[in-house]
């Protein structure tokens, strides 16, 4: 396979993931913003999660994320507690409302997986995680020897 049909598959595959993703969470009724679900799931995947740690996570401008933050407060999704150990900073949880959206992002996710993985043995589905995490290795890796 020359590197353009890589690219090309690579993307296609992205492009086609994100749509089957954003179809399953409008199905569920669910309305926000990509930055604002991904930055739901950073407080409800990061126990103890801070909007600095979510920011470095997402690799991600802290204003961005403070704003993102800021929306999902008003929308009553998660809330935030005084850190004891810095009292700079708060900790962020799901309220039981933010809890709720992340059970309708879940049933989109495993609609959307269920979707482009639906004609694909195990087998086939485990060489796809070992040869996608050996890509994302090489780099994370070079990143690390970079420096």
């Amino acid at each position: 396979m020359s590197d353009n049909s890589l690219s090309e598959t690579l993307h296609q595959l992205m492009h086609t993931y994100t749509n089957l993703l954003l179809e399953g969470i409008r199905q569920q009724g669910v309305d926000l913003s990509v930055t604002n679900i991904r930055t739901l799931k950073g407080v409800c995947y990061n126990p103890k999660s801070t909007a600095l740690s979510i920011s470095k996570h997402m690799q991600r401008d802290k204003a961005q994320i403070t704003r993102a933050l800021n929306d999902l407060l008003a929308a009553e999704l998660i809330l935030k507690t005084d850190n004891p150990l810095d009292g700079r900073s708060q900790l962020l949880q799901l309220t039981p409302k933010g809890e709720a959206i992340m059970a309708k992002l879940d049933v989109a996710e495993e609609w959307a997986k269920g979707q482009l993985t639906q004609d694909l043995s195990p087998v086939d589905l485990a060489l796809f995680f070992r040869v996608s995490r050996t890509m994302i290795d090489n780099v994370n890796n070079n990143k690390i020897t970079d420096k």
